[in-house]
C-alpha cells in the first residue's frame, strides 16, 4: 500500500519543511493502523519540488517525515523525488519511478500495490507502473481527474476499507470444502470478456478435477487460450449476445440436454455487471446441476444456491474472482490474480523483425469504442516519426482501415491473424496502443504496456487493463460516459477524436517504452495536458 504524502496522509502545506505544521487527515492514523494490522506494508510515494526549488533542506524534510511517523505510525519505506518539472526525471509523479522503487523496497513488484492520491499526477504514476489507482480528491482536486479516475473514495478511511474488501474477497472462507469432480463455469460474452475471466477459472481448476466451460461463439477463440479448461462448450445464449437471434424452443431443448450431459457437480455463471444469470440458471435446473452460484442483483428464487452480490467499481478479474471465492474456489499458492494464457498457446510472431515494435490496434467490434481511422493513421505517422516501428493489427472486416492506417507507417497486419497469433504479435511488443477491446486484455497477459484509447462508455476501474502499466487518453467527461452504448451516441466521437498523435507518443515515454535509436527522424514533443495536475505544494 503506497500513500501521497501531501493532501492524502496530512494537510497540504505548500512546501513545507516546519515539522509543526504537519496535520493529519481525518482518520489517518486509525486507517493505517488497520492496513497494519491486516498485514499490508505501507509506504510513501512525494514528489518534493521544494528541495530543487531551494525551499527546505534534506534534514528538515527527514524532520517533516520523523514528525509523520510520530503521529501517524512507521512506514516501510520512503521514495522521495526531489526534482522539478523542468528536470525530466523518472521518478517525479506522474512518471512511474517512485512506484517501482517503493515496490521493490519493499520485495514485491508494482502490480501487487495500490495507490492512494489526491491528484490525478498521483493515479497516472500508479497506473503507469501497473498498480492500482485511488483516488482520494480534496478541493484542489480537478474535476477532470476525478472523471479519469478508475477508483475514487471519499477520504483515506474510506479507500482503506475498500481495498481490505476487495483483498478479502478474492479469498475463499477459511472452511474445509471436498474436492469437487467437475465444474461447469460460464462465460458467454466476446473474447475479452472470456480473456479477463481467465484468473477465476484457474481459481475453479484449483479445487475442481474437471472444468467445463460454456461459452459463445464470440469467446471461443479466448476461451481456447486459457488455461485450467478441460472441455469447452460451445453455443449462443440469446439473452446474452448483442445480436441475437430469436429464442429457439428446440435449441434451448437441445442445450439443455448438452449441459445435463456434462454431468457438472456445480456451476458457476460468470457474467457482466449488467447481465442476468438467471435464464441460464434455470436451464441448468432443468439439467440437473445441483449446485449453481452466480452475481445477481435481481431475485433469484430457487434458481441459486449462492447468490453473490458485488459493489460497481470492481474490476471485472476480480469481480468474476470474488464470485469464484463466495463458491469456495481460491487461486493456488502463488497464483496471482493477474491474466494469463495457456502456455504453448500462442505462435510466436514471423517476419516483424526482433521484438520490440508498438502495435497500433485501431478497431473494436463495438464501433463506439473504436479509434477513428483518421486519428489512427495520425498516431502511425507520429509514431513512425519518433522512431518506433509500428505493427498495425485488425480483425478480416478491419483489411480496409488497418491498410488506410498503415499507410502512414506501419506493417499491416488487418486481417491476417487469429487470435493465437494476435497475442504471439503482441507477445513480442514493446507497447500495444488500443481502445477497450480484446486486445488490450492480450496485452495485459503478457505484461505489455497498453496505451489505452479509452472510450467512457463503461467504466475504466471495471474495463481497463488489469494490473499492467496503462496510460490513459481520450476526454473522460464526454456525452457517452456510462452510456454502454455500442455505437457512439455522440456525432464526431469527441471522446477519442480530440486526442493529439503526441500525447501517444508522450504516453509512450511515461511508460518507459523508447524509440529504437537507429530509427529516430524527429522529435516529438508532447502537451503535458493530460498528465499535469494541480501542483499544490509543488507536487
Amino acid at each position: 500500500m503506497l500513500l501521497d504524502r501531501d493532501g492524502t496522509l496530512v494537510e497540504d502545506v505548500p512546501y513545507n519543511g516546519d515539522p509543526e505544521k504537519v496535520r493529519p487527515v481525518p482518520g489517518a492514523r486509525a486507517a493505517l493502523d488497520r492496513l497494519r494490522a491486516a498485514g499490508l506494508r505501507l509506504g510513501v510515494v512525494t514528489n518534493q519540488s521544494g528541495l530543487a526549488r531551494g525551499y527546505f533542506t534534506p534534514g528538515q524534510m527527514r524532520a517533516v517525515h520523523a514528525r509523520i511517523e510520530a503521529l501517524l505510525g512507521p512506514f516501510d519505506t520512503w521514495q522521495v523525488c526531489p526534482h522539478d518539472d523542468s528536470d525530466a526525471c523518472a521518478c517525479r509523479k506522474p512518471a512511474a519511478g517512485l512506484v517501482h522503487a517503493a515496490a521493490a523496497d519493499l520485495g514485491t513488484v508494482a502490480s501487487r500495490c495500490a495507490v492512494v492520491g489526491d491528484i490525478g499526477r498521483d493515479v497516472t504514476a500508479a497506473l503507469a507502473a501497473g498498480a492500482a489507482g485511488v483516488l482520494v480528491p480534496t478541493p484542489v482536486t480537478r474535476p477532470e481527474e476525478v472523471a479519469a479516475a478508475p477508483w475514487v473514495a471519499v477520504d483515506l478511511p474510506a479507500a482503506v476499507t475498500e481495498i481490505l474488501r476487495r483483498q478479502t474477497a478474492i479469498v475463499p472462507p477459511a472452511r474445509p470444502r471436498r474436492r469437487l469432480g467437475t465444474v461447469l463455469v460460464v462465460r458467454a460474452d466476446s473474447a475479452g470478456d472470456v480473456l479477463v475471466t481467465g484468473p477465476a477459472i484457474r481459481a475453479v481448476a484449483h479445487s475442481a478435477d474437471r472444468v467445463v466451460l460454456l461459452c459463445g461463439p464470440r469467446g471461443r477463440a479466448a476461451a481456447d487460450l486459457l488455461p485450467g479448461i478441460d472441455e469447452i462448450v460451445e453455443h449462443p445464449l440469446p439473452w446474452i449476445d448483442p445480436h441475437p437471434a430469436p429464442v429457439d424452443p428446440a435449441d434451448m431443448r437441445t442445450l439443455t440436454t448438452r449441459l445435463a450431459a456434462v454431468g457438472a457437480d456445480e456451476a458457476v455463471i460468470f457474467t457482466s455487471f449488467h447481465q442476468s444469470p438467471l435464464p441460464l440458471a434455470l436451464l441448468l435446473r432443468m439439467a440437473g446441476v445441483p449446485r449453481i452460484a452466480a452475481i445477481s442483483d435481481d431475485y433469484p428464487g430457487s434458481l441459486l444456491d449462492l447468490r453473490h452480490r458485488v459493489p460497481p467499481g470492481v474490476p471485472e478479474p476480480e469481480r468474476a474472482l470474488s464470485l469464484a471465492a463466495a463458491a469456495g474456489h481460491g487461486l493456488a499458492p502463488g497464483d496471482q490474480p493477474a491474466l494469463r494464457l495457456r502456455a504453448g498457446a500462442v505462435p510466436p510472431p514471423t517476419g516483424l523483425g526482433a521484438p520490440g515494435y508498438v502495435v497500433l490496434h485501431p478497431g473494436s467490434a463495438a464501433s463506439s469504442r473504436a479509434c477513428p481511422p483518421e486519428l489512427a493513421a495520425r498516431i502511425a505517422g507520429a509514431l513512425a516519426d519518433a522512431g518506433h516501428r509500428v505493427v498495425v493489427t485488425g480483425g478480416p472486416d478491419e483489411r480496409d482501415v488497418t491498410a488506410a492506417v498503415a499507410v502512414a507507417g506501419g506493417v499491416d497486419l488487418g486481417g491476417r491473424t487469429g487470435l493465437a497469433e494476435l497475442a504471439g504479435v503482441i507477445a513480442g511488443a514493446a507497447a500495444v496502443v488500443v481502445g477497450n477491446t480484446g486486445p488490450a486484455h492480450l496485452a495485459a497477459a503478457f505484461g505489455v504496456p497498453v496505451v489505452s484509447l479509452f472510450a467512457p462508455t463503461v467504466p475504466f476501474g471495471q474495463w481497463g487493463p488489469y494490473r499492467v502499466p496503462t496510460v490513459r487518453l481520450g476526454d473522460t467527461t464526454a456525452a457517452c460516459r456510462d452510456t454502454r452504448a455500442a455505437t457512439c451516441p455522440v456525432p464526431g466521437h469527441p471522446c477519442l477524436a480530440g486526442i493529439d498523435p503526441a500525447e501517444v507518443v508522450e504516453a509512450l515515454r511515461l511508460l518507459g517504452v523508447r524509440p529504437e535509436p537507429a530509427r529516430v527522424a524527429t522529435t516529438v514533443t508532447a502537451g503535458a495536458a493530460t498528465v499535469s495536475a494541480t501542483g499544490g505544494s509543488g507536487r
